[in-house]
């Protein structure tokens, strides 16, 4: 009877462990099945990598500037300047002493500022009157990187030193459209100022450099830049190296987008840098240099540095010059320092660029 027991009951363990272990592999699949999902792992891998190639053939490609369509960068200089455009100008004497396509008219993007900044000292403004920070017309998450919140309220010495030291185009903007009459009656002002100083190949259309309709040449910017440096505050504001300003319920820090001003051995009387696509990295500014109070402009320079690296090359040929060609004695061409020449194709003196066809910049975009 036990015997007979233990039989059925050992028959019911091995049937019960039959069907769990058939149980288990039917859930798991054959081993064929197992390796045959190896493949689906890898054609996965193969999409993504043939997305990621589509995605990246549609990224649209640098847009040339201004300048190098109109082949200014082939021009030959004995600096090998990165620069489509270059001027240095003694500032006492108006005698220059390096010049590369100084006339060709190009965007100027953030060079705007400083003409947008002279016309309000003009107009004698209170600069510790508190204004409305205003939104730019041309204001859209592609083209502004600002920290100045819309509404936030600063006086009009604060929002002149962002625009100059940070480039803040919501600053220059709110300074435009508090200006009397309005932005029509700016843009009219920035115009009529530049005739006044004889920038006759300038011409503005908005206060920001944002537009490639905002266009000079390095000649007519030695001028700007020589206007700008009478005038205290701007040679305050653009050579502060940083500012706090109240941003709503916050403090925000703001810095200089011009690397030389923070430069122990450069003596920087006013500056302004710019860019936009269409203009290229720009750079114009006093300094003293070699002895000598100098006007430098710097246009067109391809690639984010460029401009900072042609500065430092002018530089070290200025004080490479012997001792008495850093003395200018009036009429006298024997005391003249040797002068570069620049030899190139006939560029275009002026180029229509309307804003559809140069792209906008960006709010701080040119800082280092």
């Amino acid at each position: 009877m036990l015997e007979g027991l233990s039989s059925i009951w050992a028959a019911a363990v091995a049937a019960f462990a039959c069907c769990a272990f058939a149980t288990a592999v039917q859930a798991a699949g054959p081993a064929s099945s197992r390796v045959a999902a190896k493949p689906k792992a890898k054609v996965s891998a193969a999409t993504a990598a043939s997305t990621k190639a589509r995605r990246k053939a549609r990224a649209i490609p640098a847009r040339p500037s201004l300048g190098q369509r109109e082949g200014l960068h082939r021009t030959d200089d004995p600096l090998d300047l990165k620069s489509g455009a270059a001027l240095v100008i003694d500032q006492d004497t108006d005698e220059v002493l390096f010049s590369k396509n100084a006339d060709a008219v190009l965007p100027i993007a953030s060079i705007t500022k400083l003409m947008t900044s002279i016309v309000v000292l003009d107009a004698h403004q209170p600069m510790d009157e508190t204004l409305e920070v205003e939104k730019v017309a041309l204001d859209t998450p592609r083209n502004n990187r600002s920290r100045l919140k819309v509404g936030a309220k600063l006086t009009r010495g604060e929002l002149m030193n962002l625009a100059l030291m940070a480039s803040e185009n919501r600053a220059a903007y709110s300074l435009g459209a508090a200006y009397p009459g309005g932005l029509p009656a700016l843009v009219e002002a920035m115009n009529r100022k530049a005739n006044e100083l004889g920038m006759t190949d300038s011409h503005f259309v908005e206060p920001t450099g944002l537009s490639s309709d905002n266009r000079s040449s390095a000649h007519d910017l030695a001028l700007l830049v020589k206007a700008a440096y009478q005038h205290p505050e701007m040679r305050e504001y653009s050579t502060s190296p940083e500012a706090v300003v109240p941003v709503g319920r916050r403090m925000v820090r703001f810095h200089t987008t011009n690397s030389l001003v923070r430069n122990p051995s450069w003596e920087i009387g006013v500056q302004k840098t710019g860019y936009i696509s269409e203009a290229g990295r720009c750079l114009a500014m006093q300094a003293q240099l070699a002895g000598r109070k100098l006007i430098m402009v710097l246009l067109d320079s391809a690639g984010r540095y460029s401009r900072i690296g042609d500065a430092q090359r002018l530089r070290r040929w200025l004080d490479s010059l012997p001792a008495v060609a850093s003395q200018v004695v009036a009429g006298s061409e024997a005391h003249r320092p040797a002068q570069p020449t620049a030899v190139a194709a006939e560029p275009s003196r002026s180029a229509a660029v309307t804003q559809s066809d140069g792209d906008l910049g960006r709010s701080g975009s040119d800082s280092f």
